[in-house]
């Protein structure tokens, strides 16, 4: 019998814009003009937790650091605030946010909170910058359920 294809949770499907894929990792972005905010999913079907991974958790911890300095060169931002918390999409994801001092929540969390949709040109250069500095080719965009 033929392992189940990966597929993207629904709810990370519409709350976000796909970037790319890294080797482990589907690499997402929501559109939170207060929070530049990536998201990354690795590609494997029925992980719930880092520690799922196994062997690959340290491949999963480097793309997280790749995409952190991606975030803080591409937002100079003061602060990352990095999770993977999953009580609501079961899914393993992990939250990349950039934050600044006197952002509208700080120095609260952002989780939670409703995001404040951005103009769409401005998301789209974000979305761009983010893909050039993790080297994700433009013809690696991918629909959000696809895989």
């Amino acid at each position: 019998m033929p392992e189940p294809a990966w597929s993207l949770y629904p709810q990370l499907a519409e709350d976000t814009a796909p970037i790319g894929d890294l080797a482990l990792s589907r690499v997402l972005a929501i559109n939170a003009a207060d929070y530049p905010w990536l998201i990354l999913v690795p590609r494997r079907v029925g992980v719930t937790e880092i520690a799922d991974l196994g062997d690959e958790a340290a491949a999963l911890m480097t793309e997280i650091v790749s995409a952190s300095r991606a975030l803080k060169n591409v937002t100079r931002c003061d602060k990352l605030n990095i999770a993977a918390i999953g009580n609501v999409v079961p899914q393993l994801h992990v939250h990349i946010v950039a934050r600044r001092n006197g952002d509208p929540l700080w120095p609260k969390p952002v989780w939670g909170a409703p995001a404040r949709q951005d103009d769409r040109a401005r998301f789209e250069t974000f979305v761009k910058a983010i893909r050039d500095m993790l080297g994700i080719a433009e013809d690696n965009k991918i629909a959000p359920r696809m895989r």
